[in-house]
């Protein structure tokens, strides 16, 4: 086999995918703000929805940002974000088995909450993370059909990206994209500390 036949069948299949994917691109013809869900057991997810933000502000797009779950420590992204006009609602409890105080739990997710459907109601931000959201229902400190309900009535062009751990099906049904992102290995599972500037 010839190097130019090499090159000529590799033209050919690459001819070949581009017409199938130009086919793709000219049939997705809807503009809607999309609902992105990033859940699994893996680590990355907050980093991929945060990503994600990162990617619209440098864009020049509006983004706001809700914490569930996470504390009072130092957040690379959010020291990064903040300095870009993002505004933050962080819940800053901390983990729910550090704080063991339940009712104090639920006041501070709901307090985070009432901001974030303020985010959700905004037509000039152009995209939402609830980060950590999935755990708030999952415990039941959050009202399922009101998170739902807020979800589906935000503004059209509004995109929104849910970070967290056993996503509720409803939210996933509702979801326009679902990435699982599952964990093959884990430095902390031998022993190896959280690092700052990789893991937080």
């Amino acid at each position: 086999m010839t190097d130019d036949y090499k090159a000529k069948r590799h033209q050919q299949r690459q001819q070949q995918l581009k017409s199938q994917v130009d086919k793709a691109v000219a049939a997705a013809t809807i503009d809607k703000g999309i609902l992105l869900v990033l859940t699994g057991n893996g680590k990355g997810k907050s980093t991929a929805g945060f990503g994600t933000v990162a990617r619209a502000v440098g864009h020049g797009y509006k983004a706001a940002v809700a914490q569930f779950i996470k504390g009072e420590w130092a957040c690379g992204e959010r020291n990064l974000l903040q300095q870009h006009g993002v505004p933050f609602a962080v819940m800053a409890t901390g983990f729910t088995w550090d704080t063991q105080d339940k009712a104090a739990d639920i006041a501070a997710a709901e307090a985070v909450w009432q901001q974030a459907k303020a985010f959700l109601a905004d037509s000039s931000i152009d995209l939402v993370l609830l980060d950590e959201l999935t755990y708030m229902l999952s415990y039941h400190y959050l009202d399922l059909d009101d998170v739902l309900d807020c979800i589906r009535k935000r503004p059209p062009g509004q995109h929104l990206v849910v970070t967290g751990r056993n996503c509720h099906r409803r939210l996933l049904e509702l979801a326009d994209t679902v990435s699982e992102v599952q964990s093959v290995k884990h430095a902390f599972d031998a022993g190896i500390r959280a690092q700052q500037g990789l893991d937080w």
